[in-house]
């Protein structure tokens, strides 16, 4: 695929090198050559130092035979103008960045699809919902529904009280064993675990199971004493902050602690009276405690700096609240976070990559979520009629190393799968690999 990405800021540049991997023809524009310079001599792509907006630039580009053009500048109007050139100019398929979540609303669609505006991407918007379903329940990291909640991913570390720490899979599994353990990262390793793997003290261990069975996994990983999330604190009033006071249930109380007095105004503005805003710097702790964050279920930090959100969640952390979540955008301290065992991890790039990712794939893919902590993505495929993947039960089908299946939904069921199981057309497949690119080898099983 010619694949032309407009930005190199943050979600720019990091598509470009998940792209790069795959050995797709990657062109990357800026109008700053110092954002390119970095990537032009270490990737597998062609850099250029052009405006996106600019009709000739794009030609010059080769934009007319682009099978997708991705806006993903910082200014939304520009994305939206860089695409409806862009389609119009020849390029099969566009996609933009947006801040604004009235375009989003179904009623917009087929109108920003006669400009040239074939998909949205609201970073900000797919990063709230997924900090809300991690805040949920205290005790889980990453937390992942398909098809409705038919069938559920939940990931969460091994602490002292699990019961399954140090038994083969192959003597906790059976054929009426509720779950199914996907991915286990462990220190810097991710793995796709087999029979003979063994679930060890302070591993992330991802499960798939089905709802009713969420209070067993609970249970098994020693849980149980961890609190229900009631309130929660954010610190950092950001256009994040906004979106995850919006989506939070009405059961939770929530305080958001904003230092900029003019923001705490606006944010007065949007948000309905359930949300109390403080005008305060966070990094205060006699401010927090003064607050109430020692009666606090969960605290949430979203700042625009993730050393800061790191620092808040591990104060936080050792005053004793369970649940804490930091936006961590800077990729390089990702592992850090998770050595300093801070809790949940939200990064926009990843989120936001991991949506566009999916628009790449010939299979009909409904879903791809990163695991934020783990080398490993999760698809979501649907199976067509005569695809490789229904001749076979899964133990016969030849599925690489490194890739394993969680589940399916069957007519709105969710169904834990074994070896014998046959899978059918119409049936969606929750499927864990090693990385986006053993998601391109994984393809041509539902093609």
């Amino acid at each position: 695929m010619k694949i032309i990405i407009a930005g190199a800021g943050d979600v720019g540049t990091h598509l470009a090198k998940l792209l790069s991997r795959e050995k797709q023809d990657i062109i990357l524009m800026d109008e700053k050559e110092e954002n390119l310079i970095p990537l032009s001599n270490n990737f597998d792509l062609l850099t250029v130092t052009a405006s996106p907006t600019s009709i000739s630039n794009l030609k010059e580009a080769g934009v007319g035979q682009a099978d997708l053009f991705i806006a993903v500048m910082p200014d939304e109007s520009r994305n939206m103008t860089a695409c409806m050139l862009a389609r119009n100019l020849g390029a099969q398929k566009t996609v933009a960045r947006i801040d604004n979540y009235e375009y989003l609303l179904p009623r917009n669609k087929e109108f920003f699809q006669k400009l040239g505006v074939d998909s949205l991407i609201y970073p900000e918007m797919l990063a709230a919902k997924e900090i809300v379903l991690s805040m949920r329940m205290s005790w889980v990291r990453q937390w992942w529904e398909v098809c409705g909640g038919a069938l559920i991913m939940v990931g969460t570390k091994m602490r002292e009280k699990a019961q399954i720490l140090n038994i083969p899979l192959s003597e906790l599994g059976g054929p009426n064993t509720p779950y199914h353990v996907v991915a286990i990262k462990r220190g810097n390793e991710t793995i796709i675990p087999r029979g003979e793997d063994r679930i060890k003290l302070h591993d992330i261990v991802y499960f798939t199971t089905t709802r009713k069975y969420i209070p067993y996994i609970r249970e098994i990983a020693g849980k149980e004493d961890y609190p229900d999330v009631r309130r929660v604190m954010i610190m950092g009033g950001s256009r994040i902050a906004v979106r995850t006071a919006q989506y939070v249930p009405d059961y939770m109380q929530l305080k958001i602690i904003e230092k900029d007095l003019n923001r705490c105004n606006r944010l007065t503005e949007l948000l309905d009276d359930r949300t109390l805003i403080i005008n305060g710097d966070g990094r205060d702790m006699d401010l927090l405690v003064e607050e109430g964050i020692k009666n606090t279920d969960a605290f949430v930090a979203l700042t625009g700096n993730s050393e800061t959100n790191i620092l808040a969640c591990l104060a936080a952390k050792r005053i004793g609240i369970s649940k804490t979540v930091a936006e961590v955008e800077n990729n390089d301290y990702i592992g850090m976070a998770e050595s300093l065992d801070i809790g949940s991890i939200i990064n926009k790039k990843l989120i936001t990559a991991s949506h566009i990712y999916q628009m790449m794939l010939d299979a009909d893919v409904s879903n791809v979520k990163s695991l934020t902590f783990a080398n490993a993505d999760v698809a979501e495929f649907t199976v067509k009629e005569g695809s490789r993947i229904t001749k076979y039960p899964i133990k016969d089908m030849g599925l690489p190393k490194g890739a394993t299946i969680g589940g399916l939904i069957r007519q709105g069921e969710g169904i834990l799968v074994t070896g014998n199981t046959m899978i059918l057309p119409g049936d969606h497949v929750v499927v864990f690999c090693l990385g986006t690119i053993m998601i391109k080898k994984i393809e041509k099983f539902f093609n």
